[in-house]
């Protein structure tokens, strides 16, 4: 009986070993499997790398970090990588170098002078500009407002009638460089219908508002044809100089191959009484210095009409 039982303990005792055996293979195996999970981030496709690339390029981090109002933030990995700043748009004086050829500030440097007037027609101060350059014998270049134009069609035609040139300067003076490059183009198509059914031709002459343009523009209209003009002699008359005041202002930058900005139109309010009662002056003291007054097709030999 003693060894019946004793063989039994000796049995029991070992399924129990073998019982305890398996579970510890199972725990050790458990354990393996959580290490290799753990250990994956150092495989080649795993954490380590990912770290690596957190550490050397802040912009392929895969983490979620914290936002200053505790939310999270949106993983870089996710993100659109971050573009290349946009160039500083050139500046006025840059255009002009780049593009010799499609904008100008002056005429050959020799004895001739180009008077221009922009904003016109207004039915308050062209008239009597258009007076003042008749009693004169002299040709100047009225830069057309499109809006205006259609308002005083008489105008526009007296302007081209007594011999003097016209170019086009935008339907309503908006500054172009606010504006898209279809926004642009409508500005000088609409004023070029209006003028091209009132004089009978499309001007190749653009003088922007403010002077400003883009780049952009600027390669649009030198492909159509066009030619830019601002001026190097800005009379300021637009503030509403007096006589001398604006008479000064010409006279001490005005040379060889100026050309002289004025107004021969403005805004509500506008005053350009110093304008008119300065301009005899200033022909007068120009020709005695021996200056030739020209139109801007003239003095840059180009054609008024496209």
């Amino acid at each position: 009986m003693i060894d019946a039982r004793f063989a039994r303990m000796i049995i029991l005792g070992l399924i129990c070993t073998f019982i305890c055996c398996l579970a510890g293979c199972s725990a050790d195996s458990d354990t393996h499997r959580t290490g290799t999970s753990a250990a994956a981030p150092g495989s080649e496709t795993g954490g380590s790398q990912i770290a690596g690339r957190a550490a050397g390029t802040a912009g392929e981090s895969l983490e979620c970090p914290i936002g200053k109002n505790g939310s999270n933030l949106t993983r870089s990995a996710d993100r659109e990588p971050a573009s290349q700043p946009a160039a500083a748009p050139l500046t006025l004086g840059q255009l002009i170098r780049k593009y010799p050829n499609a904008i100008k500030t002056n005429g050959p440097r020799i004895k001739e002078i180009a008077l221009t007037f922009d904003d016109v027609p207004d039915p308050r101060f062209t008239p009597q500009i258009l007076d003042v350059l008749r009693r004169y014998r002299v040709k100047a270049t009225f830069f057309i407002v499109g809006r205006r134009a259609a308002k005083h069609p008489a105008l526009v035609k007296r302007i081209v009638r007594e011999g003097h040139s016209i170019g086009n300067h935008s339907y309503n003076h908006p500054q172009f460089t606010k504006l898209s490059l279809r926004q642009f183009r409508s500005q000088i198509k609409r004023a070029e219908n209006i003028i091209n059914k009132i004089a009978g031709f499309r001007p190749r002459l653009i003088r922007p508002p403010y002077g400003e343009i883009t780049e952009q523009q600027l390669k649009w209209a030198e492909a159509q044809g066009y030619k830019l003009v601002n001026w190097n002699v800005d009379s300021l008359d637009w503030k509403g100089l007096s006589r001398q005041q604006v008479k000064r202002n010409i006279l001490s930058h005005a040379g060889k191959g100026s050309i002289i900005l004025q107004h021969g139109g403005g805004g509500t309010g506008s005053n350009l009484k110093g304008t008119i009662e300065a301009l005899p002056d200033v022909i007068e003291t120009l020709r005695r210095k021996g200056y030739t007054f020209v139109t801007i097709p003239e003095m840059l030999n180009v054609p008024e009409q496209k």
